[in-house]
């Protein structure tokens, strides 16, 4: 996730803003590109690799826990989840001295297109680097595919979007998509993955980055593991 700004020096200063508070960037994707060679996301049948299992280091979601969220789920071996705290200085950010720009910064930093940064589960102290992120939406907005569309189209420079529909182990239903990310910053292209799923207190999307693709695919299993042991909190 990125803070969007017309100048190139803005995007900049975003770009070291979100490294900042979250620990690096979550990167999502256009619904727009090109995986068919005409611009269209591909169909959502599209198949996605699964990876093997990761072994299980606990639960997060329910009262109580690291990240109190509208789900439930298993987190991988070692990975370690915080609650992303900022949503109060965000508001306040917006209406305090620094005016516009810092009001429009601390709510990038927090938010991709209908969804806020709820929780961060970081892969470092398992050897890797990178992020399953958490995302919630509100009340109401109950269409998984379309909340997932709108958080990729929240960010540019994505190419070959897959998306298809799946089923959690606990019969939740949801939208997953993969993608390549190509940051202008660091001139390099890179795996991306994420899911949506519904739950009566508004959408959910789990967002998974990485170094790399190297880094993103042996993180894979940590991300299938939370998909597939999502429950309702």
């Amino acid at each position: 996730m990125q803070v969007r700004v017309g100048a190139a020096g803005g995007r900049a200063i975003v770009a070291l803003a979100l490294a900042a508070v979250l620990g690096g960037c979550a990167k999502s994707a256009n619904e727009h590109g090109a995986g068919n060679g005409n611009g269209k996301s591909s169909d959502a049948s599209a198949a996605v690799k699964e990876s093997p299992a990761a072994a299980r280091g606990g639960t997060i979601g329910a009262a109580g826990s690291a990240c109190e969220m509208p789900v439930r789920f298993d987190i991988a071996k070692d990975w370690k989840a915080k609650a992303i705290e900022g949503q109060d200085e965000r508001s306040a950010a917006s209406k305090g001295d620094d005016g516009d720009l810092s009001g429009a910064l601390a709510d990038a930093v927090l938010r991709q297109g209908p969804v806020t940064a709820v929780c961060e589960i970081d892969a470092k102290p398992a050897g890797n680097i990178g992020f399953l992120r958490v995302w919630t939406g509100r009340p109401g907005d109950a269409d998984t595919g379309s909340v997932l569309r709108r958080f990729v189209a929240a960010e540019d420079n994505v190419s070959q979007p897959k998306y298809r529909s799946f089923k959690t182990g606990d019969g939740l239903s949801g939208v997953e998509v993969e993608y390549l990310y190509t940051s202008k910053l660091l001139e390099e292209t890179k795996k991306e993955s994420a899911f949506a799923v519904s739950t009566p207190d508004g959408p959910v999307v789990l967002h998974l980055g990485g170094l790399d693709t190297e880094e993103h695919e042996a993180m894979r299993p940590a991300y299938d593991l939370a998909k597939h042991s999502l429950k309702l909190a």
